[in-house]
């Protein structure tokens, strides 16, 4: 039975949500376990890769909508719509990151090393405070750009929640025509696209790179916004799959359009590769001591290779054979095992990138446990209970594409 013919029944949107909810109990208890225990740098460790891979899904996932926009596209129909629930998860990655000050001690090696003049950049206050700027400035832009997305979408009669309230009060006081709306949105979706390189750029060097103080690429920036996108589109098939299958939710997703959001993650697919491999072959070549250390140390040394070659198989080989076939960017249970793979795939990458750094080159093991997958099980629950707190504050994104009034004078 459904709700409207659009949400699931109360009932198991209650149960949904109490299984979410479980999901972050889980993640947290895993956290304060490994934190009380022998290692709790690992907690943090953990903790810092969980927050860059789900804030990176949602910076990306609501990037797709912004460029969609932004170029006019006229073939993602409801897919832009469930991009822009992901920045419901803004909040929660800001928060996040506040958190993140209370395992400075853990998260940040430099610390307590000689950085020859980098003091500058290399310190806590600063790196916080531009940091926090950044996010802040990058979740202001993605919000301001939902606000006006939104005025097109919405329809004016139904009341709802607390966020809804506030959006209608604030359009009933602040006049606006289509056309003014379309051109303030096509202004924030191009703020946040450049906001999205520069801050993830800045995010990339700080919380990643900086681990290792010594080594640097000036690639990385780059590196790390095309990473964002990647998994971006992967976390946006996996929501746009199972609601299309999901029988409680009349919402229909052609096979055009999966086919379309297919072909694109299978370009970034190919990009991120591209990206790694133009990094790696500069440093070969190369072949400075301070540089091509980083390198060996992840890809030829134990106990690291073996999750280098984990990582290239998982999220870039496997793909790249499975998506060169049409029909499979077509079968929403198949993209969602691949992007759910890709993203596990950049989940390891992280910690492949940062573990030597928190390791200090030994090769006692990979550190991980079981306590890690079940912390990512956590963040995964946070992400998938602001994504359903905001589909079911705005029902219409779920709708099988009735206009809107607004719509209709968008279209028009």
């Amino acid at each position: 039975m459904t709700n409207n013919g659009t949400q699931p029944a109360a009932s198991t949107r209650r149960s949904t949500g109490l299984v979410f909810g479980l999901f972050v109990a889980i993640g947290a208890l895993s956290f304060i376990v490994r934190l009380a225990g022998a290692h709790p740098e690992r907690a943090w460790q953990a903790y810092l890769v969980n927050f860059l891979l789900f804030s990176a899904i949602a910076q990306g996932g609501l990037l797709f909508s912004a460029i969609m926009h932004t170029v006019k596209a006229r073939w993602t129909g409801p897919l832009s719509n469930l991009s822009e629930a992901f920045s419901a998860f803004f909040p929660v990655s800001f928060v996040l990151f506040l958190l993140l000050f209370m395992g400075k001690n853990y998260v940040f090696p430099w610390l307590h090393e000689d950085l020859h003049g980098k003091e500058v950049w290399l310190n806590l206050p600063f790196l916080f405070s531009r940091d926090f700027v950044g996010l802040l400035v990058l979740y202001g832009f993605g919000f301001a750009y939902l606000f006006h997305a939104l005025w097109f979408k919405l329809d004016r009669s139904r009341r709802g929640g607390r966020v809804r309230s506030w959006l209608l009060g604030r359009w009933d006081r602040k006049v606006m025509d289509a056309e003014d709306c379309r051109r303030r949105m096509g202004v924030f979706a191009i703020l946040y696209i450049l906001a999205f390189a520069l801050i993830l750029s800045l995010i990339g060097y700080d919380l990643v790179m900086a681990a290792d103080p010594h080594w640097y690429s000036t690639l990385f920036g780059a590196y790390s916004f095309v990473k964002a996108f990647y998994v971006g589109l992967g976390g946006l098939i996996i929501l746009a799959a199972v609601l299309h299958l999901h029988p409680g939710v009349r919402m229909d997703i052609r096979s055009n359009q999966f086919l379309d959001v297919g072909k694109l993650f299978f370009a970034f697919c190919l990009v991120w590769a591209d990206f790694f491999y133009c990094q790696f072959l500069v440093i070969w070549y190369g072949n400075i001591p301070e540089e091509t250390a980083y390198v060996l140390e992840r890809t030829l040394r134990a106990p690291w290779s073996a999750l280098a070659w984990t990582v290239f198989i998982v999220s870039f080989v496997a793909p790249f054979l499975i998506l060169i076939n049409r029909r499979i960017k077509t079968r929403p249970k198949a993209m969602v095992a691949i992007c759910a793979a890709v993203i596990t795939g950049i989940w390891l990458e992280h910690f492949l990138l940062l573990g030597p750094a928190f390791q200090h080159g030994s090769a006692a093991g990979l550190p991980f446990s079981i306590l890690d997958p079940l912390m990512a099980l956590g963040f995964f629950g946070l992400m998938a209970l602001a994504l359903t707190g905001f589909l079911r504050q705005f029902p219409e994104l779920l709708s099988r594409g009735k206009a809107t009034p607004a719509a209709a004078k968008e279209a028009a």
